[in-house]
């Protein structure tokens, strides 16, 4: 399926050029992550794992620097032109504590100390010029309940215990997390609420109902963002007028309220009711 692009401000869909990738990159489970201008989309070739990036600039896809560590089910983040990545697994299935830091303008991977724990199907992200990793499991049977900070200026992880409590298990998706103005949101992908997270106290407080079911494929499926001072929930439904995917939003600065106080931004059509990936640029 090709990639769409929507711009919230125009309330406009787009087309990206067909990926030039090989049909095992194309039927694959894909992972997919913003920065600076570029959006990168790792999945496995017939050859080994691959990235493919597409230029906002020049609209054009081609082939990204591989990682010195190649992986999938990692956690990733992006803060302007620099991404990181940490953990997941490698070729061989190995759960890795491994971290590399992506420059888009350089088109360079630099290799970044270790995290304390090995972790995969984690979430990433920045918030106050750090970047954490949360959740994700170590095996199959134990999940992880602790989180990871990484400062950026001393090179040093720092593990928060009960940084996201209840853990994930290997059949859930990854932690639902967005940030909006430093601040960190999550998606419970049993209880179908929002969720904020209170720095001072290391503990999580409801705000509001989701505007979809994020229960019934634990998870997966539904995209849950950031893009600038909103909160965007995009997941199919199935109506009168067949499957569709809808885009919801929500500005936390306007209070708690209800579900209704979401607002449907787009309707796409014809779109499926599953979201395979999902990625903000430019917010």
């Amino acid at each position: 399926m090709p990639w769409q692009a929507f711009d919230p401000s125009r309330k406009r869909w787009m087309k990206l050029p067909r990926l030039p990738c090989d049909e095992c990159f194309s039927c694959a489970d894909k992972e997919s992550l913003a920065v600076g201008t570029q959006l990168l989309v790792f999945g496995r070739e017939y050859a080994g794992l691959a990235i493919w990036m597409f230029n906002l600039v020049t609209r054009r896809w081609s082939g990204c620097t591989p990682m010195n560590f190649p992986r999938c089910l990692f956690g990733s983040g992006s803060s302007g032109e620099i991404a990181i990545v940490a953990g997941g697994c490698d070729r061989n299935g190995q759960v890795l504590r491994s971290a590399e830091l992506y420059n888009s303008e350089a088109g360079h991977w630099e290799t970044l100390p270790e995290m304390n724990l090995p972790r995969r199907l984690s979430s990433g992200f920045f918030m106050d010029g750090k970047f954490y990793v949360i959740g994700g499991v170590t095996s199959d049977r134990v999940s992880l309940t602790c989180g990871e900070e990484y400062d950026l200026g001393t090179r040093t992880w720092r593990r928060i215990h009960d940084m996201y409590p209840g853990g994930t298990s290997a059949s859930q998706s990854p932690p639902l997390i967005a940030v909006v103005n430093n601040q960190l949101y999550a998606a419970d992908q049993s209880t179908n609420l929002v969720k904020k997270y209170d720095k001072t106290n290391n503990t999580w407080n409801v705000v509001k109902a989701l505007p979809v079911r994020a229960d019934s494929s634990n998870g997966w499926g539904l995209a849950f963002r950031a893009c600038g001072d909103r909160l965007l929930v995009i997941g199919g439904h199935r109506g009168p007028r067949g499957e569709v995917i809808l885009l919801h939003s929500w500005c936390p600065e306007d209070g708690n309220g209800g579900a209704a106080d979401w607002e449907v931004l787009s309707v796409k059509e014809r779109a499926g009711v599953f979201v395979h990936n999902c990625a903000i640029m430019g917010c």
